[in-house]
């Protein structure tokens, strides 16, 4: 076995297991529990396509291949920022909960005024 061959064998079974790998990330990206999980399974199926392409660029032996692998990544990265921002929520928005309680302590707060009034009228 020849050098080309060890090196064309080692980029074939690397692709077919980045390929296996897409596929279980796929599945994790539909099945996920939870909105994080598909956010991360996406940014992994982005990562093993880069990764693919790295590959297949050094099979081939095109150049240019590691160009779209870079712009690739660039693009993977602006839409898990995107999907993050979206549906990830932020530690700094108020839940749907903190209305009612912000109402309730207008409530509150009213009865507070009344009492400094009435405290005010039996001095």
């Amino acid at each position: 076995m020849t050098i080309d061959a060890a090196y064309s064998l080692l980029y074939e079974s690397a692709l077919i297991v980045l390929a296996v790998l897409i596929g279980a990330m796929l599945i994790r990206s539909i099945m996920g529990p939870a909105v994080t999980d598909r956010v991360l399974a996406i940014n992994m199926i982005g990562t093993l396509v880069i990764a693919s392409i790295a590959i297949l660029s050094m099979y081939l032996k095109e150049n240019y291949l590691l160009d779209v692998g870079l712009i690739y990544t660039m693009i993977s990265f602006v839409s898990v920022l995107v999907l993050a921002s979206v549906y990830i929520p932020s530690r700094f928005r108020r839940p749907e909960t903190d209305r009612t309680t912000q109402a309730d302590a207008g409530k509150g707060r009213k009865k507070q005024k009344e009492r400094r009034k009435k405290r005010r009228e039996h001095r």
